[in-house]
């Protein structure tokens, strides 16, 4: 497995990847399917283009296939800068329960953690994903609060535990 960056020269995997990630749980991303399908190409290569607080982590099967995702933005404003955030992350279905998820998120740390100034990284995740929460905790996330009816989709609410990692502590 090869974990990397992913550039604009990836666009047409990750949109692959990010389109199947909200068919298969759209309940755990904020944006929809429909909304995404329609990015101009043009747009999905400025999406995931890398900045110096932003880059989108993939993770490679067999050097080709894109089977993992994780995205971290760092906030910009002056009394906020010292925190980033994990978005969009995503394990293909057939990858999941093999150490994929663990292994981007690791990578995704240590990255981050070359930012100077940033102390935590936060992320949300929708409060009956077990498997997700036991992953990020794994690393060392802390759940810190509840957002309730956070996100709402075919009628249906759900609830997001807050989640935050000091990188002090994380080896």
């Amino acid at each position: 497995m090869n974990i990397r960056i992913l550039n604009e020269s990836d666009a047409i995997l990750y949109q692959e990847l990010r389109l199947r990630a909200l068919k298969i749980n759209p309940e755990a991303f904020g944006s929809t399917y429909e909304r995404e399908a329609s990015f101009t190409p043009e747009a999905v290569k400025d999406r995931i283009k890398p900045s110096e607080d932003k880059f989108v982590l993939g993770a490679f099967e067999e050097g080709k296939r894109l089977i993992g995702m994780a995205v971290f933005v760092r906030e910009r404003s002056l009394k906020t800068a010292h925190k980033g955030n994990v978005y969009g992350m995503f394990i293909a279905p057939e990858a999941r329960s093999k150490g994929v998820g663990k292994l981007l998120l690791i990578e995704l740390i240590r990255m981050a953690k070359k930012c100077p100034g940033l102390e935590q990284i936060n992320l949300t995740v929708v409060s009956i994903n077990e498997t997700a929460k036991k992953l990020y905790k794994s690393v060392g996330f802390q759940v810190y609060g509840l957002e309730r009816n956070a996100l709402k989709f075919n009628g249906q609410y759900f609830d997001e535990d807050l989640m935050v990692l000091n990188i002090d502590c994380f080896s």
